[in-house]
């Protein structure tokens, strides 16, 4: 299955395993983030990568503009690894990275999660590119991709047994869209996908074809 379709599936589950009530909250805040600006201000194709520079899941500082400086890169933002979506697509991203690479390209992957939890998602994932740590949402939030979760949300997710506080390292309760860029070595993205539904991901399939 593509991407596309893996997604779809997980949702079409988790909308049996999670009915009624769940579903509304969910379902809710998605609606609710879909009816707000976002998406106006975030960066998009013609616009210039500003300069980034985070921890690596070792904790080790990574210039993404010096990575770029060298190569096209797909940079992706996700919301951490206890969102199933997360790992389908960083899973996804892995399987096609011989031919991204192939085309000249490196995949660099953004988190709100410390470096302890991306090492853990790097490490479950065998992933072999770089995961980024960008504490407080700094970086997404200066691109304007974040956006605060509700109460209901919240409270909804712990049931879940998912505790933004300890994995983000904050009490902040934001996340970033999803949103993936091709970026040229010229520092111009020349791709974007950005999208509210955090459901909903960039295919590798697309990704490649726009390479």
């Amino acid at each position: 299955m593509t991407l596309t379709e893996e997604l779809k599936a997980l949702a079409e589950g988790s909308e049996k395993r999670h009915p009624g009530k769940s579903q509304d909250i969910m379902r809710k805040a998605i609606d609710d983030l879909e009816a707000t600006p976002i998406l106006e201000k975030t960066l998009k194709t013609g616009d210039v990568l500003p300069q980034i520079v985070l921890p690596n899941a070792k904790g080790e500082l990574v210039n993404l503009n010096e990575i770029v400086a060298k190569n096209r890169v797909i940079l992706t933002f996700y919301r951490g690894g206890w969102c199933p979506y997360c790992n389908l697509e960083l899973k996804a991203l892995q399987n096609v990275l011989p031919q991204i690479e192939a085309k000249g390209a490196k995949i660099v992957a953004i988190t709100p999660e410390t470096p302890d939890h991306s090492l853990t998602t790097k490490e479950k994932n065998e992933l072999d590119f770089e995961v980024l740590s960008d504490a407080d949402n700094t970086v997404a939030k200066s691109i304007n991709l974040v956006y605060k979760l509700p109460e209901s949300l919240v409270a909804l997710y712990k049931t879940f047994n998912i505790n933004l506080d300890k994995s983000n390292g904050n009490l902040n309760n934001e996340l970033p869209i999803a949103a993936t860029y091709i970026i040229e070595t010229d520092g111009k993205i020349s791709y974007h996908f950005l999208k509210e539904d955090y459901k909903l991901r960039a295919d590798p399939e697309t990704i490649l074809l726009a390479l």
